[in-house]
């Protein structure tokens, strides 16, 4: 592919997202934003934590400790930033616990799959057993009667040789 074709292919790639981004709504990017910022959270919840009580104390510290208003905007945004620690070590919390049920369930399978391993392997052995004994069987009886048949045909040529 030549530089000038590259060239095209990416401008018709531009256009056709410049294109898609002119058909969205306001309503798809709120969505979309709302969507982003609910991984970032489930993702960093402590991060999230953090950050809010950082804004949180920015607020309280731009403010005059003698206005009431001030006051008012600090204890909110305290007690913003407290709920938001709350809601995120809930959050947190749960995800620990799913964790936590999530590894139990995961030995208690992986001990099933070992003990049903172990069961198989135990199977395979006997097997590989009685069959090692069938074939010691078949090769001792082979070579009992193919003596018997060398030592039938020496005796037939001892006796033709002699005669």
């Amino acid at each position: 592919m030549s530089s000038e074709e590259k060239r095209q292919e990416l401008k018709a790639k531009i256009e056709a997202a410049e294109q898609r981004n002119q058909e969205r709504s306001l309503g798809q990017y709120a969505r979309e934003a709302a969507d982003t910022a609910t991984d970032f959270v489930k993702q960093h919840p402590l991060a999230t934590i953090a950050g809010v009580a950082v804004v949180g104390l920015a607020i309280g510290a731009m403010t005059r400790p003698g206005r009431q208003a001030g006051r008012q905007a600090g204890r909110r945004a305290g007690a913003f930033a407290t709920y938001a620690a709350e809601i995120g070590m809930a959050y947190a919390t749960g995800l620990l616990d799913a964790a936590g049920d999530a590894a139990v369930s995961g030995k208690d399978k992986l001990e099933d799959l070992g003990d049903a391993l172990n069961d198989n392997a135990g199977a395979i052995k006997r097997r590989a057993t009685l069959e090692s004994g069938n074939a010691a069987a078949a090769v001792k009886k082979m070579s009992r009667e193919a003596g018997k048949k060398a030592g039938r045909n020496a005796r037939d040529l001892r006796s033709r040789v002699s005669r």
